[in-house]
């Protein structure tokens, strides 16, 4: 029928428009080749490549969001608080303990009765007695749960369809993990050095396979120390992270990380297993000691620095690929 007209409309729907003969829009529209005020034309606001104009893959999910994000988790907070009360708990020990050493404790007991000589035996003590679990522990913690729990939240999913690109997700919060990860072995360190400092007082560092260190070259010495832990813990922040892309429990992931690092430690005693050892994970995990003698020893260091750094770029390279193809339905 010629003239302008309106169809009828169903509830939600924009009126249906007819055109005159002559090709004028109807009553109310704006002329031909015009768009109305208000409306976007076809393909408006949408870039060459099908995205929207202005979206930037690279500022999705920037660093700081994140990051505050894991601070606000009550197990960051848990996690960071025990690392700066352990060597308090350590120092309250030693007050209330016996300062008899009992015979047959080895490298231990010499540890020990080197820990109330000054604040740098002190945080070394710390360290010795933090390594072979502690930590472990914490740095699972910190990555094995990143993923996983955003999925067993169902979160997951809402976070890629904003959306953030899965590989930038997953840097993120790889980044984000080594970020906390390293706050928690410095604030271990840092208040032990502290507390230790105090109660102790600043003295040499002294070892049993090593002559005594004046304290500048001991804190250098226990800088590298803990630059060593921290590359060692990397083979648990790969694995950690492995597992967290592969399954949705996060209590999974941890636990699993932790047990096969307990797995290899306990292989790495079995001496049947010969040449086999030293491609275990944990096998160079305690060449820290070396750092400690005179002159430094630094073969095995150098061995456990290039296992610990293939090992992590192993499994972080699993994770980025199995996460990139995983169907994310949680």
């Amino acid at each position: 029928m010629a003239g302008s007209t309106v169809g009828p409309t169903r509830d939600g729907d924009e009126p249906a428009k007819s055109e005159t003969p002559s090709g004028a829009v109807s009553s109310g529209s704006a002329p031909s080749g015009t768009v109305p005020s208000g409306t976007a034309s076809p393909g408006a606001g949408v870039a060459p490549s099908g995205a929207a104009a202005g979206y930037r893959p690279s500022r999705t999910l920037p660093f700081g969001a994140e990051f505050r994000r894991q601070a606000a988790r009550r197990r960051t907070q848990l996690a960071l608080g025990f690392m700066a009360l352990l060597p308090l708990i350590i120092l309250i020990a030693f007050q209330f303990g016996s300062e008899e050493e009992e015979p047959g404790r080895g490298e231990f007991g010499s540890l020990v009765s080197l820990a109330t000589s000054g604040g740098l035996n002190f945080t070394l003590f710390s360290l010795f007695v933090s390594a072979s679990f502690l930590l472990v522990v914490v740095v699972a913690l910190f990555f094995g749960d990143t993923v996983a729990s955003e999925a067993s939240w169902g979160s997951l999913r809402y976070l890629l369809s904003i959306p953030v690109p899965r590989a930038r997700l997953l840097a993120i919060k790889l980044l984000v993990a080594l970020t906390y990860s390293a706050l928690a072995l410095l604030l271990l360190a840092g208040t032990a050095l502290l507390i230790g400092t105090l109660r102790y007082g600043w003295s040499p560092l002294r070892s049993t396979v090593a002559a005594q260190l004046e304290p500048g070259a001991g804190l250098l010495r226990l800088l590298a120390v803990l630059g060593y832990l921290a590359v060692v813990l990397l083979v648990v922040a790969g694995l950690a992270f492995l597992l967290s892309v592969v399954t949705d429990a996060a209590l999974g992931a941890v636990g699993g990380a932790v047990l096969l690092w307990i797995l290899s430690s306990i292989l790495d005693q079995i001496t049947a297993l010969g040449a086999i050892r030293s491609f275990l994970p944990t096998h160079y995990s305690a060449a820290w000691l070396g750092l400690l003698s005179t002159p430094v020893q630094a073969d095995d260091i150098v061995r456990g620095t290039i296992s610990a750094i293939s090992y992590a770029t192993l499994f972080w390279g699993l994770a980025f690929w199995r996460f990139t193809r995983k169907d994310i339905v949680s």
